[in-house]
């Protein structure tokens, strides 16, 4: 064991539990996502759990208190969803890309790192599958805490450059699909042909306006 896991010792992002993050018992209460189609512009979206109370803690503490050891337990989960998504014969590895879809340049700094970043990274490396930034983000008012009509106006990105062939994007929530659904505009405009969704959560229809 290194010395940073002994002084700082890993715990659940859900109940506080030291170990692993999620514990086992937090882990077996999350519930199935709900099925959805997905947002506008999307091939297709997976999730890994329904967003309620539980993958709630889990969501706030990779977005707001850098929880790595949330983000490491997380992606091999949502790595295993992936190929459902990514796997396509008629294209070779060198044409599928992994990225993220990022929060502005003020909360990066405020926060001192972007979790869907983090995220895609960890994913991108279970699936053994290049990660690169895609998208730049407009300033603009936080999506959390936002009513749905508030949401759907939406974010707005801009591809960095020609976009590769086909995209996996990473994120944390889909509420409403307005963040997934931006960044697909951005990627088929930059000349993506496929734009799939991966997201740690997904919030039932009826519950968007939170």
């Amino acid at each position: 064991m290194s010395i940073a896991a002994l002084l700082l010792p890993s715990r659940c992002a859900g109940c506080g539990a030291l170990g692993a993050s999620p514990c086992a018992a937090c882990a077996a209460s999350l519930r199935p996502p709900p099925v959805l189609d997905p947002p506008e512009g999307l091939d297709g979206l997976c999730a890994l759990v329904r967003y309620d109370e539980v993958a709630r803690a889990l969501v706030t503490a990779v977005k707001y208190r850098n929880a790595r050891s949330s983000i490491e337990g997380l992606a091999p989960a949502l790595a295993a969803l992936a190929p459902r998504l990514v796997a396509d014969g008629s294209q070779g590895p060198d044409r599928r890309v992994v990225t993220w879809a990022p929060t502005t340049s003020r909360r990066a700094r405020h926060r001192g790192f972007d979790q869907a970043e983090l995220l895609a990274r960890a994913v991108a490396r279970e699936l053994g599958l290049p990660v690169h930034r895609c998208l730049r983000r407009h300033p603009g008012a936080h999506q959390t805490g936002r009513g749905a009509d508030e949401r759907r106006a939406g974010p707005r990105f801009d591809a960095s450059g020609r976009a590769p062939h086909s995209v996996l994007v990473v994120d944390d929530v889909c509420t409403t699909g307005a963040t997934l659904s931006a960044a697909a505009a951005a990627l088929r405009g930059a000349g993506a042909v496929t734009v799939q969704g991966l997201v740690i959560a997904r919030t039932p229809a009826r519950q968007v306006h939170r």
